[in-house]
């Protein structure tokens, strides 16, 4: 069978090119409220609450951060300051690409225009682009969409933006919850999952395993 030649790859950001530690983050924050034994339990929750904030009215992601760690140290019964909060944000905009994604991107790029739809603002986004090693074509954020992923508004933009039908893209993601299933759900059938140990594989939703951006360029015949 001949390999797909999308019109555009195109990407979810952090956690699957940026290396999006926001466990970590809460995880040096509260080292001194929350013990080392239930650190993991508590940085679970801090994300479970993060997907139920961006499920909800658009708000800026500062406040998803916000709101979710409040609903999580609530929950936990430690105490919660907007200093704690704007420390994850802080941490955030440091963050760098996972290894192996400035060489992967550098070659499909070479064949391929790349573009990011992002759950991100457009100022925070400006910390991490220059940092992927590879021309970005489009950048499309949640604050211009004014939704987030994995609501389907986002996706919807993109390819009205790019105007390309579903079948057209190349999607990539490390997350089902966050990406794939909406891609799956509009139509976008050539989808890459990247294997990044986020969530466990799930095929029903039809796309091709690597285990890191290494690995795309031979999703596309490179």
């Amino acid at each position: 069978m001949a390999v797909f030649k999308p019109k555009y790859i195109t990407f979810d950001c952090y956690g699957t090119l940026i290396n999006f530690d926001m466990s970590g983050a809460a995880a040096t924050i509260f080292a001194d409220r929350v013990s080392a034994e239930k650190m993991a339990a508590f940085t679970t929750d801090f994300a479970r609450y993060r997907m139920d904030e961006v499920l909800g009215a658009f708000k800026l992601y500062p406040l998803v951060v916000a709101s979710a760690l409040y609903r999580t140290c609530n929950k936990w019964g430690v105490e919660c300051t907007q200093q704690d909060c704007d420390a994850v944000m802080a941490a955030c905009a440091t963050w760098g690409p996972h290894p192996d994604v400035p060489a992967g991107l550098a070659k499909v790029a070479q064949e391929f225009p790349l573009v990011l739809l992002t759950n991100s603002t457009d100022e925070l986004i400006k910390n991490h682009v220059p940092r992927l090693g590879a021309p970005i074509h489009m950048t499309i954020t949640a604050e211009e969409v004014g939704a987030y992923k994995p609501q389907m508004k986002g996706f919807e933009y993109m390819l009205e933006k790019l105007n390309c039908r579903p079948d057209e893209i190349l999607h990539v993601s490390s997350s089902f919850r966050y990406d794939l299933m909406t891609a799956h759900d509009l139509g976008i059938k050539h989808k890459a999952w990247v294997a990044r140990g986020h969530e466990p594989a799930n095929p029903f939703y039809g796309y091709s395993e690597i285990k890191d951006i290494g690995g795309l360029p031979a999703v596309v015949g490179l």
